[in-house]
């Protein structure tokens, strides 16, 4: 029985160590705090300390004679995690430092795609005053203006106009105030399409893509409200999305494999581990929205619970270099709904007793997934983050939406969640989106 590390505190960290014991691993588990989901799944195998702490992560793998690690979140892969491993002789699914700023760096990531004529790369600038921002913004045109600071910002960076900005003063404000902060940013070119998700294993040579999903990043029902790390996301039991054809599909994968050559051709660092592709469908094709250098969370719930094939297995030919050409998935749709504290992303409330009716959610087939909670004296309490993600799983997408919103309704606390992920008027609303632009 293999021993394996996970390192990580939230649900997409629970969703991966449930893989991982299912595909025979006996776990343990190195977080900031003790996810209770974690905690069980490791039998208390559990070192409570920053992710960022190699030290003492370095200590405890040898001291368990831990065979592999797996890294669940972007923060410490971007400061060199698998590096440190590395260089103790530990294998570890993730991509090493320089490959990892596909998301520690947006100015990175558009440059490399730039330099290698990767063609899912779009219209930007890059700015660390404000020189040339008024003349980019008229050139760009006012409403086809997004503003992303440099660096990881927990998906509440990124301000769009029409969404977060509503004049040129106010992108005019918050580039001054990223310049006072003494941040790089990029203005890039607003993209108007449907996004979707593509999350992949990478073994170093070979991208090997999933099922595709589609994540609510908005706070509040019908797209209202500020951005978050994500509300919910959904999958559909043939694995694309009624508005992505095959050839979006191939392009996707192939621009991803493109992205790991070039990473490769320009640090010298082979890429393993995991690679998502936040791609948006426009009128003519696919364009790159962004990188993540490591699971999604929410996404990670769509894909994880209905995989095949077995997880510790791909894990091992992710290290050797040897990936199948697929991967295979019970032919199943999820649905997956974040519960967050009342006033996420704004004004959390923190520290708020939640209560989980465990056998109810069993009885109806539903799943959850402990996020930002901590558990004190046998109970769960918020913090300032996504709690809890409630995963439902059938034949057809609207029978998982259901299983999932009858799930949310067994927790109790100050809570609240999206109730149109996943539902029939959304998934239409999405569809009638992208034929306007198309007939455009």
């Amino acid at each position: 029985m293999p021993k394996v590390i996970i390192i990580g505190h939230g649900a997409r960290e629970h969703t991966i160590a449930e893989a991982l014991v299912k595909g025979g691993a006996e776990l343990y588990a190195f977080m900031s705090f003790r996810n209770a989901g974690l905690d069980e799944l490791s039998e208390g195998r559990v070192k409570i300390e920053k992710e960022d702490n190699f030290k003492e992560l370095i200590n405890f793998i040898k001291q368990n004679g831990i065979d592999f690690a797996v890294v669940g979140p972007e923060a410490p892969l971007v400061v060199g995690i698998a590096d440190a491993l590395e260089k103790a002789q530990i294998p570890c699914i993730g991509p090493k430092i320089e490959a990892a700023q596909l998301e520690g760096s947006k100015i990175f990531t558009r440059q490399l795609l730039d330099k290698n004529n990767i063609k899912s790369n779009i219209i930007y600038e890059i700015f660390v005053s404000m020189d040339g921002v008024e003349a980019f913004i008229k050139e760009l045109g006012v409403e086809n203006v997004v503003v992303k600071p440099d660096g990881l910002t927990g998906g509440k960076g990124v301000k769009v106009y029409g969404d977060h900005l509503f004049s040129k003063q106010e992108i005019i404000d918050y580039c001054q105030k990223l310049v006072k902060n003494g941040m790089y940013f990029i203005i890039e070119e607003k993209l108007e399409g449907e996004e979707f998700t593509l999350q992949a294993l990478v073994d170093g040579n070979r991208v090997v893509g999933n099922l595709l999903v589609q994540d609510f990043k908005r706070a509040y029902n019908d797209d209202k409200g500020p951005n978050t790390g994500g509300m919910g996301s959904y999958s559909i039991e043939d694995h694309s999305l009624p508005f992505i054809d095959v050839f979006d599909i191939n392009e996707a994968i192939s621009e991803m494999n493109k992205v790991v050559s070039a990473v490769k051709k320009e640090t010298g660092t082979e890429y393993k581990g995991f690679l998502y592709g936040q791609f948006m469908k426009v009128k003519k094709g696919i364009k790159l929205v962004e990188f993540n250098v490591r699971l999604g969370d929410p996404e990670a719930m769509n894909v994880l619970p209905i995989l095949k094939d077995n997880f510790v297995d791909l894990c091992y030919k992710i290290l050797d270099g040897n990936l199948p050409v697929k991967l295979n998935f019970e032919k199943k749709a999820t649905v997956c709904k974040y519960l967050a504290p009342e006033g996420y992303p704004v004004n959390p409330l923190r520290d708020q007793r939640i209560i989980i009716h465990k056998e109810k959610i069993e009885e109806i087939g539903a799943k959850f997934y402990y996020a930002s909670v901590y558990k004190k004296d046998n109970s769960v309490y918020t913090t300032t983050s996504r709690a809890i993600g409630m995963l439902g799983i059938s034949d057809t997408l609207e029978e998982a939406e259901k299983i999932a919103e009858k799930g949310v309704s067994f927790i109790e606390g100050k809570l609240f969640h999206r109730s149109d992920v996943g539902t029939k008027k959304i998934l239409q609303k999405r569809i009638d989106h992208m034929k306007f632009i198309q007939n455009q």
